[in-house]
């Protein structure tokens, strides 16, 4: 009704159809027919719409809200979670029929998502703390999203891989040999969006050391490293701490346990993972540190820093969200 009205108070001003559509991110042609109707037959064209195709409907509003209501509060004997069949079948309807009420009131018991509430004690510090580098980084300083990506695995398939041709996908076996693994070592500049990294054996003190050194090499001398971590024991060894001591310009921040959303370099990670190493196929662990090595280079030639937007305040209050619907559900917490 507001659309629509609109639509005929721009008209009376002498806007077309064109501009109209424009304005209010509509189509012309839905300009020009409530203009028609409203010459017609004035308000009372506006408020009501005209006979549709179609048959009578077929199945009544207290079945309707029958079938909502099991799907929402019950589940099938012999499975975790409704399937347009399996209610259909329940309540003597057509799985098409089942689809359009789910699809109507936004249900999908067949989708689940994952969730994880930190239990950290300094939950809101930390998180301040993080997305305060996100969103108002310091001045003469780097703020560096690091962490590892650990057994990375060098698969190689046991029979030959089947190129991908017109109308078939590329083919592989679905078994595999193990060439060895490796652990990757990076760091994201949450600005600029370029990542350096490096490759070891195992990620212990000693290997993050190592590639604190590498920050240390890679990075102009003149300026601060903010570096965004997780609560891993190996980023808190005595041996660290007294490393990090004699370097000052090093200055570590946890983000808080259970929350590695919050470490921009998994998100990088994730790009990784499904761009070069799930379908690749290494004969070596040589092999599959070079394609990784290779995999940094080119993208930092253009590299494309993520965004982030959500303040502190604007997570808290999810999180406080989350809280009370896990409450509700009398869940543990």
């Amino acid at each position: 009704m507001v659309l629509r009205s609109q639509i005929v108070l721009r008209a009376a001003e002498g806007a077309t159809n064109k501009t109209i559509a424009e304005g209010l991110g509509t189509e012309p042609n839905t300009c020009a027919l409530w203009r028609r109707r409203f010459l017609a037959a004035r308000l009372q064209g506006l408020m009501t719409d005209a006979p549709r195709a179609g048959g009578p409907l077929s199945i009544s509003d207290a079945r309707i809200r029958a079938i909502v209501h099991d799907t929402l509060h019950t589940k099938p004997p012999n499975a975790t979670h409704w399937s347009t069949r399996s209610m259909a079948d329940a309540h003597g309807v057509s799985p098409s029929t089942v689809r359009r009420i789910w699809k109507a009131r936004r249900l999908a018991p067949h989708r689940v998502e994952r969730y994880k509430l930190s239990r950290d004690k300094q939950f809101e510090e930390k998180l301040r703390d993080v997305v305060g580098l996100y969103l108002n980084p310091p001045e003469h300083a780097l703020v560096l999203s690091v962490d590892e990506k650990t057994q990375i695995q060098a698969l190689d398939r046991t029979q030959a891989i089947l190129p991908l041709r017109e109308g078939v996908p590329e083919r592989q076996t679905h078994d595999y040999r193990r060439n060895g693994t490796t652990d990757l070592f990076a760091a994201l500049d949450v600005a600029e969006g370029t990542v350096i990294g490096e490759c070891h054996k195992r990620h212990r003190a000693r290997e993050f050391l190592a590639f604190l050194r590498t920050l240390d090499r890679s990075t102009p001398e003149e300026l601060d490293l903010h570096l965004i971590l997780d609560n891993l024991a190996t980023h808190k060894t005595a041996k660290v701490k007294r490393w990090a001591l004699r370097h000052p310009r090093f200055r570590f921040h946890f983000v808080p346990t259970g929350s590695s959303w919050l470490n921009q370099v998994e998100r990088w990670f994730n790009d990784l993972t499904q761009k070069r190493i799930r379908r690749g196929t290494f004969h070596s662990e040589r092999e599959l540190i070079e394609a990784l090595k290779q995999y940094v280079a080119t993208y930092n030639e253009v590299p494309r820093p993520f965004q982030w937007r959500a303040t502190a305040d604007q997570i808290l209050a999810k999180v406080r969200w989350n809280r009370l619907n896990v409450v509700l559900a009398g869940a543990p917490h």
